[in-house]
């Protein structure tokens, strides 16, 4: 009988996971994600934010978003045409978002991997200060429900002008400290790790901002990083009561915990 159970919920995780069964509450998202460097913080080349880029976008996937309304924009790896990610610029940033949107109608992920400045987030040889970013997010997502994450030193800079009743904004630093884990060595950011050990677990964007938030916490005291950056999450009035409504699909870990602990299948 356990067997049973145990393929019962392997065949629905699949049919979920793939892009085919792709049908669930952020199947009609539209969503960009954004390598705003090529560099580690001492200016040597570094993987870091396209490595976070790259593999954001597949779990972002797995947990119910379609590959076919996700754009990606990478400094250092761009190709042409539609292969692979496109140059990070703001002209094709915009234009992407736009497009995008027009096709997927339901909600908007825009997610920026960077450094950051007490301007605002870099993306290639500019700054984008937070105003840019409000406009970005007014005139392509509008009132739909719509997350900004940014994951940069200082991005807590962010929540007030991008904030709104529709939207929620999480930042992987208070607007007056810096983040960790951009080293030339660095596989991730700490928060772009976060986002990702932490993304399987997560019923919604409301729960994954808070697992990120003790995550980042728990890794910059074991490793000693201080200040600490403190991620900042700023979730709208009108968006706060249906965040749970938008959940993520559930992994295969997660489908057989219960199974693992004896108690009923879910």
């Amino acid at each position: 009988m356990l067997r049973r159970l145990i393929g019962f919920a392997l065949v629905g995780w699949l049919a979920a996971a793939s892009p085919a069964g792709a049908a669930g509450p952020l199947a009609n998202w539209a969503a960009i994600i954004v390598a705003g460097d090529w560099r580690a913080h001492d200016g040597k080349p570094s993987k870091v934010f396209d490595n976070a880029r790259r593999d954001l976008t597949t779990a972002f996937v797995r947990a119910g978003f379609s590959p076919d309304n996700i754009r990606q924009f990478s400094v250092h790896d761009a190709k042409a045409g539609l292969d692979g990610p496109a140059k990070s610029t703001p002209a094709n940033i915009v234009d992407g978002l736009d497009a995008v949107t027009r096709k997927a109608t339901g909600g908007c992920l825009i997610y920026f991997t960077s450094h950051g400045a007490p301007e605002g987030v870099v993306v290639g040889d500019d700054v984008w200060p937070p105003s840019l970013m409000a406009e970005l997010v007014d005139n392509t997502c509008g009132k739909r429900p719509t997350v900004v994450i940014i994951s940069a030193c200082f991005s807590g800079v962010f929540v007030p002008t991008v904030g709104g009743p529709d939207r929620m904004v999480l930042t992987a630093a208070r607007r007056d400290r810096a983040s960790f884990g951009c080293g030339q060595e660095d596989r991730y950011t700490y928060f772009d790790t976060c986002i990702l050990s932490e993304l399987p677990g997560a019923h919604d964007f409301a729960a994954l901002g808070a697992a990120a938030q003790a995550c980042v916490a728990r890794r910059e005291k074991e490793l000693g990083d201080s200040p600490p950056s403190q991620p900042q999450m700023d979730i709208g009035a009108i968006l706060r009561p249906d965040l749970p409504l938008y959940a993520f699909n559930r992994p295969l870990a997660a489908s057989l915990a219960p199974l693992s602990r004896g108690s009923p299948a879910p």
